[in-house]
């Protein structure tokens, strides 16, 4: 990688010790800044891309530029850990340019891409080598790429984690593209074991393909008999078995179902190395309002009750964050029905607001989306300079109207394709503007770094 590819080393992270005179790079002042600590009035100075001080709100230091948001929060640049940008192979779906200036406009200054759909998929270090060429030049924001764990690749495993990725995506049930298999539970164990040697982490799609069925109809809710709770529940006690078995880490993606919860806490409890997030998409959509295939995803939304375990399961701390799983498509893809259609919901641009309009609607507030969004998928992927507003981090700062209201146009999203469920939908907060290692992203000039873990 060039210098310009690679996130800055442990060493250019420690804290400024320049003369106390001299002015920082930029010095941004919000009377809601939202840090570990919670809400405080506060002047973030930066110098060379990082924070450099923290300082009171009325005793800013002297800076070459100095911005003040008044009553705007400022945000630690949110985290998205579960993106698919499908680049190269499936650019028309998406690619890094749009995914990454979408990233920006919901403020999400950091990405880890999935291995599935590009084509050729992520599954060795030549295939990563393919996306990251296919990368470079590209990103308005810093992106980390994940392997893959497929059948007959367990010898990549290690080169993969040695080249870079933040760990390696498996499917315990058809992934929807052939070039993607899925492992069955002796594939799923060998590669633990394998993982487990050089403590690399994987990620998982947990629903058990023995407990799926095909659709008996168009509708939603014959789609949604096809997936059940308990598919998802039953996959999900596998990997934690495995995990307990093996020693190894392991991560349940986009939880959907209620009845995964209690097995997570107690693998938790029994000190288990398993953790497990969900998406906007399963915490603000409720099966009884699916009006069409752009709702369409896998494993599905379900109903309000199911919803309103997952808010508790996050407040609980069972679920450690919230992620994306941007999944697009071309809108030929999402017709004609269910039974159908392409199983993914684009959101990228939007988890932010969609998730502050739920939150914000149920008693929670800035400093737990940030702890969701931010901190929580950080520190999944081991990237400890992300996630907050800290002396050391980089300076990825998001300039947030928490009270603003908008009207979802989706055919000005910056994804490449207008399909969205939440078209129409009025949400509040808007993104005011984002930086990026404290330099505002102006969608013009890609300026992000490729990241590996703890960089």
């Amino acid at each position: 990688m060039s210098a310009a590819e690679r996130a800055p080393d442990a060493a250019e992270h420690v804290p400024d010790a320049r003369a106390a005179d001299e002015p920082y790079d930029l010095v941004v002042r919000s009377r809601r800044a939202v840090t570990p600590e919670g809400e405080r009035p506060l002047a973030v100075a930066v110098r060379a891309g990082r924070i450099a001080a923290l300082r009171p709100y009325d005793e800013p230091p002297p800076a070459r530029e100095t911005v003040g948001l008044g009553d705007l929060a400022l945000l630690p640049g949110l985290v998205d850990t579960h993106v698919h940008v499908n680049e190269p192979g499936r650019t028309h779906w998406e690619g890094f340019a749009s995914a990454t200036r979408a990233a920006a406009a919901g403020g999400v200054t950091t990405i880890v891409d999935m291995p599935l759909n590009s084509l050729p998929p992520t599954v060795d270090v030549a295939s990563l080598e393919v996306k990251r060429k296919a990368a470079r030049g590209q990103c308005h924001v810093d992106v980390g790429f994940w392997g893959g764990a497929v059948p007959g690749n367990v010898a990549d495993l290690r080169p993969l984690h040695e080249a870079g990725v933040f760990g390696v995506k498996c499917f315990l049930s058809p992934s929807g593209v052939d070039e993607f298999p899925a492992l069955d539970r002796d594939g799923l164990r060998t590669a633990l074991v394998e993982l487990a040697s050089f403590d690399g982490l994987l990620i998982a799609h947990a629903e058990d393909p023995a407990a799926l069925t095909e659709p008996t109809g168009p509708t939603y809710p014959d789609f949604l008999r096809s997936r059940t709770p308990d598919a998802e529940r039953r996959a999900v006690e596998q990997v934690i078995e495995l995990a307990a078995e093996t020693g190894a880490r392991a991560h349940i993606v986009h939880v959907s179902a209620a009845a995964c919860i209690e097995p997570l806490r107690q693998a938790q409890r029994d000190g288990v190395r398993i953790s497990a997030e969900t998406c906007p998409h399963y915490l603000c959509l409720t099966a009884e309002e699916v009006t069409g295939p752009a709702y369409k995803c896998c494993p599905p939304v379900r109903e309000a009750a199911n919803r309103d375990a997952l808010w508790q399961a996050l407040a609980d701390g069972v679920l450690m964050g919230i992620v994306s799983d941007h999944s697009p498509s071309t809108p030929d893809l999402k017709v004609p029905d269910f039974a159908a259609a392409w199983g993914g919901v684009s959101s990228l641009q939007l988890g932010l607001p969609v998730v502050w309009t739920a939150a914000l609607s149920r008693g929670y507030g800035l400093p737990d989306v940030v702890r969701w969004m931010a901190r929580g998928p950080a520190a999944l992927a081991g990237l400890p300079y992300k996630g907050d507003l800290r002396v050391g981090a980089d300076a990825d700062l998001v300039a947030f109207d928490p009270a603003a209201e908008f009207t979802v146009d989706v055919a000005a999203l910056h994804h490449r394709n207008p399909v969205s469920p939440y078209d129409g939908r009025t949400l509040t907060g808007v993104v005011r503007t984002t930086w990026s290692r404290g330099v505002p992203v102006d969608y013009v000039t890609p300026t992000g770094r490729f990241l590996t873990p703890g960089r």
